[in-house]
């Protein structure tokens, strides 16, 4: 006798790399923290990769330019390379505010997918200010001042003016249904 039991088909495990986009102060390392959790995906906060130099020229609420962030970007790129080799997943946090920055960083893996959390100024500087966040509004004017927004040709939008919770929610079911469509192909 046969078992008639349906079996299920297993759910493809996620496996791409994603940078989790946005000015500072816009939740990179809270949303990519819960969405790695939710995923099952290692999260890496790219600050922490920004040479002294970069590190001190901030805490002196000094913006970088394009030459500060190259070497860091550099870096960023490489460990993208390395986690696509390895066929491994894995969620970094990188402001990537440029069109260039986000090219420079697909250089290490051409699908990689970028979660553009995007909030207006009035709501990141008051999430900043209730924080005591170290950026001041002069810094925050400066990466609004620098942001290319994405289109969704480049990204996945999510609003960060909602409940925190509900950005979770909406940002896992958007690389989940991205994914899929990446894999059905």
């Amino acid at each position: 006798m046969t078992d008639s039991t349906p079996t299920e088909t297993p759910t493809p495990t996620f496996d791409r790399r994603v940078v989790v986009m946005g000015v500072s102060g816009s939740g990179k390392s809270s949303v990519g923290e819960a969405v790695g959790a939710a995923l099952g995906v290692p999260y890496i906060d790219g600050d922490q990769y920004h040479p002294q130099a970069n590190i001190d020229k901030m805490s002196r609420g000094e913006p970088l330019d394009d030459d500060d962030r190259a070497g860091w970007l550099t870096v960023l790129t490489d460990m993208i390379r390395d986690h696509k080799q390895r066929g491994e997943p894995v969620i970094i946090g990188c402001s990537s505010l440029k069109r260039r920055y986000r090219d420079q960083l697909r250089q290490g893996d051409p699908g990689l997918l970028f979660l553009f959390l995007d909030g207006s100024f009035d709501v990141i500087s008051g999430r900043m200010q209730r924080r005591k966040h170290f950026f001041s509004p002069e810094m925050l004017t400066s990466q609004f001042d620098t942001l290319e927004a994405p289109g969704e040709d480049e990204a996945i939008r999510v609003d960060i003016a909602q409940d925190f919770a509900d950005v979770i929610d909406q940002s896992t079911a958007a690389l989940r249904a991205r994914f899929e469509q990446d894999i059905a192909r």
